[in-house]
């Protein structure tokens, strides 16, 4: 994930999505909290994102929006009403599930149109909505095809002018594209947010993959063990990233331990360490604490003389071309292991198990108190 990735979406023509405030939720399955305290505010027609690690709670938060679940303490508002007890058909939400859940015995249109059948709609008005939610969904010539000859993306798209075809004020959604392969999924999360600025409702989507949840949405929120770590646009979330765990969960970055020895200095096994001084606000000499640096803001080059502030030397481990960029993993003699991707232009040639010199600017360096419970990142070499 890079910052060109980071764009900001294209105004929205109508808002026609609820909003939703979550209050102090929490939620325990036997002896485990698996939900804490959560408040939050979801606003009318944007697309927000719940991005974690599994068994952070997202899921069971989206169930008790839903209805599928219900909270053990606070209260859930969708346009400043509550709707804790009410059944989730009664609710103007829809989900879309990872299994898509299609009656395999029934047409894509009739599939389509069960929910609508249900309520008892007239049948011109079914007809009607049916074939503009299949058009919407880009399957309106499949409306006679029956599920199980379908792909796995064109079944998605039929779950999803399902769940639109009842025009919900919100539609949520459970990692509905886990199952499909990366090029169709990079397509699919343009076209969702495409369908999402045309209605104008709320989008909550569940999700454990960062390029999902950056490249869609307005605003993410990033759980951990039950809690909200960082709620913030994807630029936010990226750039300016609130602990060491949001840090380490976005993007490829490298974890570097070190010690504060003075307002704008720190020193590891290996380096020193110049950050920008507002990095180091709030941290005193002695203290220690983790540097975290992007893989995309590491040099590789040769070694040339004493190694300076900002600087670290090792050997190189791998090579790998990625396509834009050149990914390098760079290995010390105390058995620190770090990632830089550089642009495939400007990389350098460089021999394998040759002697290197990893180098960043003091700017983009994010720097938190040691936190025993982050586990570093691994570029996967070892």
């Amino acid at each position: 994930m890079t910052e060109a990735t980071l764009v900001e979406a294209p105004a929205r023509t109508q808002k026609s999505g609820a909003a939703i405030q979550l209050r102090k939720i929490t939620k325990q399955f036997g002896d485990a909290t698996v939900v804490c305290g959560v408040d939050l505010d979801i606003q009318a027609g944007e697309f927000l994102s719940l991005l974690g690690p599994s068994g952070c709670g997202k899921t069971t938060l989206l169930r008790m929006i839903a209805g599928f679940e219900e909270p053990d303490g606070g209260d859930i508002l969708l346009d400043g009403s509550s709707i804790v007890g009410l059944a989730p058909n009664k609710r103007p939400v829809n989900t879309v599930f990872q299994s898509y859940a299609l009656f395999p015995h029934m047409t894509v249109a009739e599939n389509v149109a069960y929910g609508l059948r249900q309520q008892r709609t007239p049948k011109a008005e079914i007809g009607r909505r049916v074939g503009d939610a299949l058009r919407l969904a880009r399957m309106e010539t499949f409306a006679d095809r029956n599920p199980k000859s379908l792909s796995g993306g064109q079944q998605q798209r039929v779950a999803l002018a399902r769940a639109l075809v009842n025009q919900p004020k919100v539609l949520l959604l459970d990692e509905p594209m886990s199952a499909l392969d990366r090029k169709l999924r990079e397509e699919m999360q343009v076209e969702l947010k495409l369908i999402q600025l045309k209605l104008g409702i709320t989008f909550v989507f569940v999700t454990h993959d960062q390029e999902e949840a950056l490249s869609m949405s307005d605003r993410v929120v990033v759980m951990r063990d039950g809690a909200i770590q960082q709620l913030g646009t994807p630029a936010e979330i990226y750039k300016s990233p609130a602990n060491s765990f949001v840090a380490g969960f976005i993007g490829k970055q490298n974890f570097l331990n070190c010690m504060v020895s003075g307002p704008d200095t720190l020193t590891g096994p290996e380096y020193t360490i110049r950050p920008d001084r507002t990095a180091m606000d709030g941290h005193r000499s002695g203290e220690p604490v983790v540097a975290v640096v992007r893989a995309e803001s590491i040099s590789v080059g040769p070694v040339s003389g004493e190694t300076p502030i900002n600087a670290v030397d090792g050997t190189l481990a791998n090579i790998s071309f990625l396509g834009e960029t050149v990914q390098y993993v760079v290995t010390t003699e105390s058995g620190l292991e770090l990632l830089s991707r550089m642009p495939a232009g400007s990389a350098q040639r460089l021999d394998l198990h040759s002697a290197v010199r990893c180098s960043w600017d003091g700017d983009p360096v994010h720097v938190f108190a040691a936190d025993p419970s982050v586990v570093a990142p691994s570029s996967g070499m070892r």
